[in-house]
């Protein structure tokens, strides 16, 4: 081919490359402005910079990260409005996307952890742990999501031993202060429903104490977990020793908290749970 039937494909190149790394510098400019309209609390302007900057630049990694982050600070944890819930799956499907550009760095588990809080927010808990377990996947050595997926675990099985009891009126103590142990009619199915969260949540509190010896918070859920699978023991002796297990974590969460050795994580544990 002669040189100067190269000259209009060279030309259309040039073009091509100059208008790409044009909407490369245009997207960085917006990106700078949504971080600095995301800084200053200004979250509708800083999802527009975002969006703004994603569209010239799709690769741009960070400006996804952002615009996922935007859309989760204005969700309200808990809010039924048709807005908020609207705002969650905006959050939710942005950070999706980081995940198909991102998989296995710190984009990608912020984006799981992310997307697991917002549906722990919604009381999806089931979906939150699926998410949690996709983290232990890129991070095995990470304690937080084995401690998410034993919160997440209780979260399912508590209401239903409690709304069993309410129903039939055994949630009364007794003299000593101790719930009644669950008739056999009606334990022999919670045990069968509470059964798999119970043994997998406290494999998963075992694990994240094992990573982190003195984290308090664990300590409660196991506690809180412990209290659970006693209601579920066919047998008394064996109830009575989860219940023991439960106390023994509960003095230990104090002596860890007391010694300022506590995790300080992301979840308070329930007052007065059982």
């Amino acid at each position: 081919m002669k040189l100067y039937k190269l000259a209009p494909i060279c030309g259309v190149l040039l073009l091509a490359l100059a208008a790409s790394s044009c909407n490369r510098l245009k997207a960085r400019d917006h990106l700078n402005k949504g971080v600095q309209s995301y800084r200053n609390a200004q979250f509708q302007p800083a999802i527009m910079h975002f969006k703004e900057a994603v569209r010239l630049d799709p690769s741009l990694l960070n400006a996804r990260l952002y615009l996922a982050t935007a859309y989760a600070q204005q969700y309200v944890p808990g809010g039924d409005s048709p807005e908020n819930q609207q705002t969650a799956k905006d959050a939710i499907a942005a950070f999706e996307d980081v995940l198909k550009m991102d998989n296995g760095t710190s984009a990608s588990t912020t984006a799981l952890a992310s997307i697991a809080q917002i549906y722990y927010s919604m009381k999806k808990f089931e979906d939150a742990k699926k998410y949690n377990q996709r983290r232990i996947e890129i991070e095995p050595n990470n304690p937080e999501p084995y401690y998410w997926i034993g919160v997440l675990d209780w979260a399912i099985a508590f209401p239903r031993t409690q709304t069993l009891r309410s129903e039939h009126s055994i949630s009364q103590p007794n003299a000593k202060g101790e719930l009644p142990p669950i008739p056999e009619k009606f334990r022999k199915d919670l045990a069968e429903k509470n059964g798999p969260l119970v043994d997998e949540g406290l494999k998963a509190l075992n694990k994240a104490i094992e990573l982190k010896p003195n984290d308090a918070d664990s300590m409660v859920y196991l506690n809180l977990m412990y209290r659970q699978k006693a209601e579920i023991e066919s047998d008394d002796d064996a109830r009575q020793a989860d219940l023991k297990q439960a106390e023994d974590w509960v003095n230990k969460a104090l002596a860890a908290r007391k010694a300022g050795t506590a995790s300080g994580s992301s979840e308070a544990p329930p007052s007065g749970a059982q």
